[in-house]
């Protein structure tokens, strides 16, 4: 195991701002998820015209306090954390420049505000709300239901994406050019927007027996979508059936415990990490 060489004001000062464990640290997850509601709603503000027209003074200021604030907290994780490389390297570090790096661009380009690129880097400050992410507990039981599904899910879409084609290809056949259906890549797109359910209207057969296909599409759509939720459903279940039956009580044997819990809710006794 590597030997912790950080000084002890830094050992205190990461245990706040990593582990939420501890009141500070609770109180600073807190501010965090205050922090981070209020800029996705000053970004989402800032795109409304009229309201931005009237407010866009008092909305540029606390786009500047927020990112100032966000700055700190991104040094913060740096100074306190074990290697500040690492943290640098991962995903929510990657998350929390793109959060923070907008602002700054927009202040070392003024005016240039117009230019497309740059409204298009102002957008990721929309990245801020990956951070809370970090504050779902449940987020790996997830991810290791979605993992345990990818096989299935894979030949799933790739059974999808051959249905499609098919359909296409013989809705062209039956519709043609003539009827809106100019060629089989327009043809597909009209089948997966039927498919899915989505219908939106631009493309629509007229033949009886385009008609008839597409209603046994239309069909066929419902129980497509069925599937892949079933597969996520009952990976999602076992894993969350596999992540409390780990973390029962080694004393008293009572299940349930939610995946960061130090303690035995019912005897106290310390769970094993």
């Amino acid at each position: 195991m590597r030997r912790d060489t950080r000084a002890p004001w830094r050992v205190t000062l990461g245990n706040i701002i990593f582990n939420n464990d501890t009141p500070a640290g609770r109180a600073f997850d807190l501010l965090l998820i205050v922090l981070i509601v209020a800029s996705i709603l000053v970004v989402m503000l800032d795109s409304v015209r009229p309201f931005q027209a009237v407010y866009g003074a008092a909305l540029d200021r606390a786009e500047l306090v927020l990112t100032l604030l966000f700055t700190l907290e991104y040094l913060l994780r740096l100074i306190s954390a074990r290697r500040a490389s690492h943290y640098a390297l991962s995903f929510f570090g990657i998350v929390d420049v793109l959060s923070i790096l907008p602002g700054y661009l927009a202040l070392l380009l003024p005016g240039a505000e117009a230019l497309l690129i740059v409204r298009v880097l102002r957008l990721m400050r929309i990245f801020r709300i990956l951070k809370l992410a970090r504050y779902l507990t449940e987020a790996s039981v997830l991810t290791e239901a979605i993992r345990a599904s990818a096989a299935k899910i894979t030949v799933f879409l790739a059974a999808v994406l051959s249905l499609v084609t098919i359909i296409g290809a013989l809705m062209y056949l039956i519709e043609g050019p003539d009827n809106g259906y100019t060629s089989i890549p327009t043809s597909i797109y009209w089948a997966i927007v039927t498919l899915t359910t989505v219908g939106y209207g631009d493309i629509a057969p007229k033949t009886p027996l385009g008609k008839g296909l597409a209603s046994f599409a239309m069909i066929l759509g419902y129980g497509i979508l069925a599937v892949p939720t079933g597969i996520v459903t009952v990976s999602l279940a076992r894993a969350q059936d596999r992540r409390q039956r780990e973390r029962s009580c080694p004393r008293c044997g009572l299940e349930g415990h939610d995946p960061d819990a130090r303690f035995c809710k019912r005897c106290g006794e310390g769970m094993v990490v």
